[in-house]
């Protein structure tokens, strides 16, 4: 059985003080891992659902339908601490790499044809 631990600044993100952080043991043995480049995100009062699937046309409105292949049901507080630790790696990749860009138009590059 593979087992890995998440480093203090991903284990415990509800504490403010990295003093008081401490690691939490997971495994992973049994992941399913998944590409999505579509994900949509509904809810209820008491839980949140997030879809992830395959959009075969980024570009555009899709008519073909998108399928959906992992959905992830989890409560609000679960929701919060996920967005918390999504925005600090966010952040480190973009000081490290460049800001990313979300709009795919403006990230499509016009290339000038070749004459002849």
């Amino acid at each position: 059985m593979a087992k890995s631990e998440l480093p203090p600044s991903a284990a415990d993100l509800g504490e403010p003080e990295a003093s008081n952080r401490q690691r939490v043991e997971v495994d992973d043995s049994r992941a399913i891992s998944a590409y999505a480049n579509f994900c949509r995100v509904t809810g209820t009062p008491e839980e949140l659902i997030i879809d992830f699937g395959l959009n075969p046309q980024p570009m555009g409105i899709p008519t073909q339908p998108v399928m959906i292949s992992q959905r992830i049901v989890t409560n609000y507080y679960t929701a919060k601490r996920m967005l918390h630790a999504l925005q600090l790696t966010l952040h480190r990749h973009e000081q490290a790499f460049g800001v990313l860009e979300v709009d795919i138009n403006k990230r499509v590059v016009n290339r000038p044809q070749n004459p002849g």
